[in-house]
């Protein structure tokens, strides 16, 4: 089996999680600089086999979409034109970064290490990663 990779785009960082290769568990990888995020894909890609991309679809509490939506549609496109025979499922991200923090909260993790956006950004990921594992699993 292969990896899902799940992917927090923002305008500045990118966080990322990934499954075990058995896609039982989500775990955090890494955050990476938005400019840097195909670098990172492309160099993972010859390292691990990928099944499929879960991507954070941003929306609004009214359920539009929210003013990033143009970067995740770029980064979509961008996506797709290179990596055409892997597909990527848009799953909504809203509250993921609350979840994150108060996940860090009950974790322990001190005040100011909280205040890190890339362990935010990456944690998110995580919560979308595992998300979409849980709604798959009520769909089976």
């Amino acid at each position: 089996m292969a990896r899902i990779l799940a992917i927090d785009y923002g305008k500045k960082r990118v966080g990322i999680a990934v499954t075990d290769p058995l896609q039982i568990i989500a775990n955090s990888l890494t955050t990476v600089p938005a400019h840097e995020i195909f670098d990172f894909i492309k160099e993972y890609f010859k390292k691990e086999q990928v099944e499929k991309v879960v991507v954070g679809l941003p929306k609004q509490m009214n359920n539009q979409p929210s003013e990033s939506m143009p970067y995740i549609e770029q980064f979509v496109a961008k996506f797709k034109k290179l990596y055409p025979d892997i597909p990527v499922i848009l799953v909504d991200e809203r509250f993921t970064s609350k979840l994150a923090v108060q996940s860090m909260i009950m974790g322990g993790v001190k005040k100011k290490d909280r205040q890190d956006k890339a362990l935010v950004d990456t944690i998110s990921a995580t919560i979308i990663l595992q998300s979409y594992m849980e709604s798959q699993s009520y769909n089976r």
